[in-house]
């Protein structure tokens, strides 16, 4: 499924699944930490100055995303916003400004706060910096 919804983003210049329940999706390929191999996933976004945020939410499982694993062992990576694509370094953002970032990535997607209440872990913010 994830393979499809990649291939419509990039086939349509993110005009299919360029958006999940009214928030923007970005594409985010990682190095797998394990395979060597490009991985690509669809993740909700905000911009942010000059960069982006995204959540490591795993929609709230007790796992981190394997995307954030990958970028925490291999920081660079490569996103595509509709038919921009841009290289990146990923950085897990401080306590300070995490507070900031979490309440402008739930305003685009409430869904998150339900999530804190499914896991224990502390749901990583990270930000999206260009190379």
């Amino acid at each position: 499924m994830m393979r499809m919804i990649v291939w419509l983003y990039r086939r349509t210049g993110g005009r299919v699944g360029g958006s999940m329940r009214g928030a923007p999706v970005l594409l985010i390929t990682s190095t797998g930490r394990r395979s060597g191999q490009p991985w690509t996933t669809p993740v909700i976004y905000q911009a942010d100055g000059d960069g982006w945020v995204v959540i490591a939410s795993n929609a709230g499982s007790t796992r981190h995303p394997a995307w954030w694993l990958n970028l925490r062992a291999s920081p660079e990576a490569t996103i595509e916003i509709g038919r921009d694509t841009y290289p990146v370094t990923a950085h897990k953002v401080d306590d300070d400004e995490r507070a900031r970032l979490w309440q402008k990535m739930v305003a685009v997607y409430p869904g998150y706060d339900g999530y804190t209440k499914k896991t224990s872990r502390q749901i990583p913010v990270v930000r999206l910096d260009r190379r």
